[in-house]
């Protein structure tokens, strides 16, 4: 599914939502594509429902707005509740099983459910299930490659947090390796 994808992702502020659209857009910026990363800020960066679209393609984007993804990223019931009817047929939705819980599923998109926060706990890697979910969209959808996936983290990650990238990359592969099952 490399071509042109227009990715929501969604969940609660303060899970790394907006960190995890900054890896993908990086991640297409290094794969010399066009890109857009357009985050939503205001009262819901810590608690409420935060958003991020990021458009991957290889022609100029007419538009950084994503209103009918054909990927969906949620970390949590609401955003999930918020974005699944508006995913393209055909698309891509994956899910944070251990926040989303049980999810109605569409008969015509693919999904894909990870239990990311509660891996991300697992693994001493608290904090990081949004890049685990970069890791699942990876291996989903091709829409990098792993290579350039670790220079993005490289990129997004602060010169202060530096020593937090090693981290990432694990959740990354961590993503990649894990073998979804239904809602």
């Amino acid at each position: 599914m490399r071509g042109d994808l227009n990715i929501m992702l969604a969940g609660f502020g303060g899970q790394g939502i907006l960190f995890a659209g900054k890896i993908i857009a990086y991640a297409g910026m290094i794969d010399g594509r066009e890109i857009s990363w357009l985050p939503s800020y205001g009262p819901e960066m810590r608690g409420g429902t935060a958003n991020c679209s990021v458009c991957l393609s290889d022609e100029p984007i007419g538009s950084p707005l994503v209103t009918d993804p054909n990927v969906l990223i949620a970390m949590n019931l609401p955003s999930y509740e918020k974005f699944i009817d508006a995913v393209e047929p055909g698309g891509v939705v994956i899910v944070d099983s251990t926040m989303v819980g049980t999810c109605t599923l569409r008969q015509d998109v693919e999904y894909y459910t990870v239990p990311a926060t509660s891996l991300a706990e697992e693994n001493g890697l608290k904090g990081l299930a949004n890049v685990i979910l970069v890791g699942k969209l990876l291996a989903a959808t091709q829409f990098s490659t792993r290579a350039s996936c670790e220079q993005a983290i490289d990129k997004s990650v602060s010169a202060k947090r530096a020593s937090l990238a090693e981290a990432n990359k694990r959740a990354l592969e961590l993503g990649t390796l894990w073998t979804a099952s239904k809602c």
